[in-house]
């Protein structure tokens, strides 16, 4: 097997980290928040953004130009560039509304460095700020659900066998399909549960149900887009 690596761009190692990342870094900031421990919102703005450039930068790319339909996989363009894309959006959406909270405090006489006061005043902020953001949050979790179920469906994400670690499973599709389909579905659930979250009152069981399929997703896409910085580089190695 070879690949002509000039004709196209693999970037979703990047994108994988970012995604995890952020949505680890959504649940440490949701968890200080409710520990009264939030201040210096300039820092968590700069958080959000950098990670929602990444995904908007390279899902926005990936979306436009399809480029892994240069080496056979065009389904791929919208499985990784689009929920990236969206995931990106929120996330600089998110960095924009931090930041202008942090100058909107300031001008009210809130110590940035009092983390209490900071806090306070982004509880009773925050649900009414976030709530029209999540109802795509929670549209985009459902698309994640289904491109679970196409995964499973069409047997897709089986690595070539001259991928390192992944290839080990190219005669077993479902292996990796059931995998990679399983931690879409799970994202999906933990972004369509988050937007009932930021109701009044919401359920305790809808908030661990969420937070739990955000932390276990972010956790594994970060790991596994790691690796996959080991195994892409291997394939390429093998393939050129």
């Amino acid at each position: 097997m070879t690949i002509d690596w000039a004709a196209t761009q693999v970037y979703n190692t990047i994108m994988c980290v970012a995604a995890g990342v952020g949505l680890l870094l959504i649940l440490r900031f949701l968890k200080r928040l409710r520990q009264n421990k939030i201040g210096q919102l300039e820092g968590w703005a700069m958080g959000f953004g950098v990670l929602g450039f990444i995904l908007v930068l390279t899902g926005a790319h990936m979306s436009l130009t399809w480029p892994l339909a240069e080496i056979g996989f065009p389904f791929d363009d919208i499985i990784f560039g689009e929920p990236s894309l969206a995931f990106g959006v929120l996330l600089f959406a998110a960095a924009i509304l931090l930041w202008r909270k942090s100058n909107v405090y300031m001008k009210q006489g809130i110590n940035p460095k009092d983390r209490k006061a900071v806090s306070e005043q982004l509880k009773g902020d925050l649900p009414d700020l976030m709530k029209p953001m999540s109802y795509f949050s929670a549209a985009m979790g459902l698309a994640l659900i289904a491109i679970g179920i196409a995964g499973v469906t069409y047997q897709l994400f089986a690595a070539p066998p001259q991928e390192p670690i992944s290839g080990a499973f190219a005669e077993y599709p479902m292996v990796e399909a059931i995998f990679i389909s399983a931690l879409y579905a799970l994202t999906g659930i933990g972004a369509f549960l988050f937007t009932f979250t930021l109701k009044l009152k919401p359920a305790k069981w809808i908030i661990r149900v969420s937070y739990s399929c955000m932390y276990v997703s972010g956790f594994l896409l970060t790991a596994f887009g790691i690796m996959n910085y080991f195994t892409h580089i291997g394939l390429i190695v093998n393939t050129m």
